[in-house]
């Protein structure tokens, strides 16, 4: 009869040990939804960044970006403090000469795929400096990822005379 008495006070004892065990973790485990949701920027590194020196208007961040994370992610926007608006731009063609615009959604970078910016090519465009950029220089760029997740890029400016294009009507750029 003892035994069959402290059954149910073992039964409850262990309940007890177990509910506690179950709160001790803390935080719930991570979903997969909220580990992808920092890897786009964790799996980024950024190499040669730098950014065109400038008074005033518009200059633009250059530099490689690679992903080397296992699935495909998506630049969708960029933030600094040193311009009024960043955006991301491509270079087209378009009635025969070389045009930049705003990139619709993003530059998407394939897993193991890099983005190269460059003068001329695809860039992220400052405009509306908030102050001189002078060689020597140094500019934080925040990098936004279509997954929410952010980087920030710290690049020097440096001196460049490129991308300085004025088109006669009818010519291309090359």
């Amino acid at each position: 009869m003892r035994s069959t008495a402290m059954t149910p006070a073992l039964g409850t004892a262990l309940a007890a040990v177990l509910a506690l065990a179950g709160c001790a973790g803390g935080q719930p485990a991570e979903t997969p939804a909220a580990s992808a949701h920092a890897e786009a920027a964790a799996s980024v590194t950024v190499s040669d960044a730098w950014v065109k020196a400038g008074d005033d208007g518009m200059t633009a961040l250059f530099g490689m970006l690679d992903n080397g994370g296992a699935t495909s992610i998506t630049l969708s926007g960029a933030e600094t403090d040193a311009a009024d608006m960043a955006e991301l731009h491509e270079t087209v063609e378009s009635d025969g000469a070389m045009t930049m615009r705003e990139k619709e959604g993003g530059f998407e970078i394939a897993a193991g795929g890099h983005l190269m910016l460059e003068p001329g090519a695809n860039h992220v465009m400052l405009m509306g400096l908030t102050g001189p950029l002078r060689a020597g220089d140094e500019v934080t760029v925040t990098l936004s990822f279509s997954d929410g997740s952010t980087l920030d890029v710290v690049a020097p400016v440096k001196d460049y005379q490129g991308a300085n294009e004025e088109y006669d009507e009818g010519h291309e750029a090359h």
